[in-house]
């Protein structure tokens, strides 16, 4: 099979498993024709899998409709575009409604096993130690490595792995000397056969070692443990080189369109 065809077969179980009320679980919902509106307690957003068989009027109509539903609760809202949804015009319509966009990622797709063939024997690092974690201190640790990554106040990360590892979510860090270098997540997509891949932020001075390949390694090897056929990534400018050297295939974009009302 070419990787065009292949990249094709993907984006379609990605569209068919990974869209609409997959999108939302555990967190309440309304629909509103073939969208489906996630009620995040901040924030909300917009998934569905295709406007198929509504004209211009009616996306205009419906866009406007989240995006005031949301207002009036003083609330923004992302409305989350693939590359490949239609109206090719649909992010012009977005911006129209005061939508505004954030920084695009690629969306990789691959079959588990795969990657874990190929990156076998890829998931030790000298001098590194790998390990799962289900304690606070440890979502603690990480989130201090990430607010020192990112220049920035990471600390409601450990709220959230709490909350992630109570809804099945395996949480990976990567250890030198005890200190807290890298670390990654694996969410399990209920109800269907994909494991979400998160998180790989390193401390600076431990890039280039191949610890975010011994993390992918990890997860892979898990997920088909666990009977999770495919892999999924929205990666950065900077992972997805690293990823599709690994085998992963993009499949198409993703890029919030952000309402925030006044």
């Amino acid at each position: 099979m070419t990787d065009a065809s292949k990249r094709g077969q993907l984006l379609a179980v990605y569209d068919g498993q990974l869209r609409g009320t997959s999108e939302s679980a555990d967190v309440p919902t309304s629909m509103d024709g073939p969208v489906i509106r996630v009620e995040y307690p901040s924030r909300g957003f917009v998934s569905y899998r295709t406007l198929d068989g509504l004209d211009s009027a009616e996306i205009d109509a419906l866009i406007a409709r989240q995006r005031d539903y949301f207002a009036a609760k003083g609330q923004s809202v992302e409305w989350k575009l693939r590359g490949h949804d239609r109206p090719a015009d649909l992010p012009d319509r977005l911006r129209a409604a005061g939508f505004e966009p954030e920084e695009q990622e690629t969306v990789l797709v691959a079959e588990s096993a795969d990657i874990a063939e190929r990156l076998r024997g890829r998931d030790t690092v000298d001098g590194v130690t790998i390990r799962l974690v289900s304690d606070r201190a440890d979502f603690e640790r990480i989130a201090a490595m990430e607010s020192t990554v990112w220049n920035d106040d990471w600390s409601w990360l450990a709220d959230d792995l709490v909350r992630r590892h109570a809804s099945g979510t395996d949480i990976f860090v990567a250890e030198a000397d005890g200190q807290v270098v890298s670390a990654a997540w694996a969410v399990y997509k209920k109800g269907t056969e994909f494991t979400g891949l998160w998180g790989g932020s390193t401390l600076a001075e431990w890039r280039g070692k191949g610890i975010y390949t011994a993390l992918v390694a990890v997860r892979a090897a898990r997920a088909v443990e666990l009977g999770y056929k495919y892999l999924h990534v929205d990666a950065s400018d900077d992972s997805s080189p690293i990823l599709q050297r690994l085998g992963f295939l993009a499949v198409t974009t993703t890029t919030p369109y952000v309402y925030k009302p006044a």
